[in-house]
């Protein structure tokens, strides 16, 4: 009888592998594209990515389909923890500057060569996660309230004052 149940045990383990592993295959890429739209450090999201889908395999137990899709449960995983490392690496900055070195990316360039994605790196993070989430991934309001844990209302505002704030962003180049 032990036997037995280390038999169903061990397939049971198989079948959450290949469960995982297509989760893995399924997502990696669109999580990576908006980490990446978000932050714009590659291997950053690399991590994120990776650290994503440990933290679901860890506790896939706490994810209930009844509230949320897989999708949204994954994405918000993601921006969770992508938010948790760019106030440790803030933090860090703060106290060892000397670590870490300057971006090139911090000026800007003239206006005249003002891109969208430019101007989405120029608005407030709030603004930037609902655009990316919105423009980027097809989101719908709600699965985008789900992620970034806000009222369906909040991502509405917050997509209007967004897209005003790319207008002005963009007209400047006109």
């Amino acid at each position: 009888m032990s036997s037995s149940k280390e038999a169903v045990s061990a397939d049971m383990e198989k079948r959450n592998e290949l469960l995982m592993e297509e989760l893995f295959v399924a997502y990696r890429t669109p999580i990576y594209q908006f980490l990446y739209r978000y932050c714009q450090d590659e291997q950053l999201c690399f991590d994120l990515v990776q650290d994503t889908f440990v933290r679901f395999h860890k506790y896939q137990d706490h994810f209930d389909e009844n509230k949320s899709s897989i999708k949204t449960y994954l994405f918000r995983m993601a921006y969770q923890l992508m938010i948790n490392r760019i106030k440790k690496r803030s933090r860090m900055k703060k106290i060892l500057p000397f670590l870490y070195v300057q971006s090139q990316q911090q000026s800007f360039p003239h206006e005249d060569k003002l891109t969208v994605q430019a101007a989405i790196q120029q608005l407030p993070d709030e603004q930037r996660a609902v655009i990316l989430l919105t423009y980027y991934h097809d989101l719908s309001q709600k699965d985008i309230s789900e992620i970034l844990e806000i009222p369906v209302g909040t991502v509405k505002s917050r997509l209007h004052a967004s897209l005003k704030k790319l207008k002005e962003l963009l007209e400047v180049n006109k």
